[in-house]
């Protein structure tokens, strides 16, 4: 590592943030003002807002912070791509402009005082350093359930996850430049980084309410999400459809068993019902398999087609702010 201070940016992806960001920006601009001051990070570091096509007025308000505030730097994509890829595309824009990042959420629901503690563990070694929840009193009952037990199925389908931690990470530059070396567009952060290797460590700590507005991951998009972490990086659902298949094929054979005894101990009853029932359900078998094929098939053709991530429209840096002052 450098003697120097480390250069640090705090990349934020935003949609529809603008009733957080005042506070957000207000917030990290504190802290890493404080931490430039103790002499943790180095003067030049930055906070690097993340615009993923908002519909609100999100980007002027990064554009008119950004325009007051040395701290603050702003990314404005095209479009709206999704977290994954407006984080990754924040991540691309830090990696060549800093030692380290971290990437938080605008709500800043994650403990911004955990960052120190990531900084920290950097200087001792650490490429990269989790933000893991010590606990979730602060989820409902039913969110509560449902996440624990996401990166519990997702475990058991061999995707390697740090368990209760999102997308609340220090990385260092070596570990950027290595996550950019993974070209999938069907981004899962969570399941891609602890790919890179290097040393790794966690930080424990409480996530808080969120500031204001709504919360960007409704249940849609977190089964949604949920659905992409699996398919991504796992085969294991078309193994189990293949065991599912075998064991309808035995259970099939010892029904043929039992009717032929029962046929011949003049047992039978006629009748169709169990016959369409049958059909049905080997019938709904058969198309649930053919639908969760059919998306490992859908994920190839989009990788196949080697499309951009994102398209960066607007970068307001330390770089533009010096040519504009020309």
């Amino acid at each position: 590592m450098n003697s120097s201070p480390a250069v640090l940016y705090i990349v934020v992806p935003c949609y529809n943030e603008c009733e957080v960001f005042p506070t957000t920006a207000a917030e990290l601009t504190k802290l890493v003002a404080s931490l430039s001051e103790e002499g943790k990070i180095s003067e030049k570091s930055r906070i690097l807002f993340v615009d993923d096509g908002s519909k609100d007025n999100t980007w002027e308000l990064i554009d008119a912070e950004y325009r007051k505030n040395k701290y603050i730097c702003g990314l404005k994509l095209a479009g709206n791509v999704g977290h994954q890829n407006a984080l990754f595309a924040g991540l691309m824009a830090a990696k060549d402009l800093c030692d380290i990042s971290v990437s938080i959420d605008a709500d800043l629901q994650d403990d911004t005082q955990a960052i120190p503690q990531m900084i920290d563990k950097y200087y001792e070694g650490c490429d990269i350093v989790y933000g893991v929840r010590s606990g979730r009193k602060t989820d409902s009952f039913f969110k509560r359930t449902t996440a624990q037990g996401f990166y519990k199925f997702m475990k058991g389908m061999g995707v390697k996850t740090v368990y209760n931690h999102a997308d609340f990470r220090l990385m260092s530059a070596r570990a950027m430049a290595q996550l950019g070396n993974y070209e999938e567009r069907n981004m899962f952060l969570r399941g891609i980084v602890p790919l890179i290797g290097y040393k790794t460590d966690c930080v424990y700590y409480e996530r808080k309410e969120r500031l204001a507005g709504e919360s960007k991951y409704p249940l849609k998009k977190m089964l949604s999400f949920a659905f992409d972490g699996i398919t991504s990086f796992s085969i294991k659902p078309i193994t189990l459809i293949s065991a599912v298949g075998i064991l309808i094929i035995v259970v099939s054979i010892i029904a043929a068993i039992y009717s032929l005894i029962s046929y011949f101990c003049g047992n039978t009853t006629p009748g169709w019902t169990s016959l369409i029932l049958s059909i049905w359900f080997l019938g709904g078998v058969q198309l649930v398999s053919i639908g969760l094929i059919g998306q490992y098939i859908g994920k190839i053709y989009v990788e196949s087609k080697h499309r951009p991530r994102y398209n960066p429209e607007i970068f307001l840096s330390d770089e533009t702010r010096a040519e504009e002052t020309k």
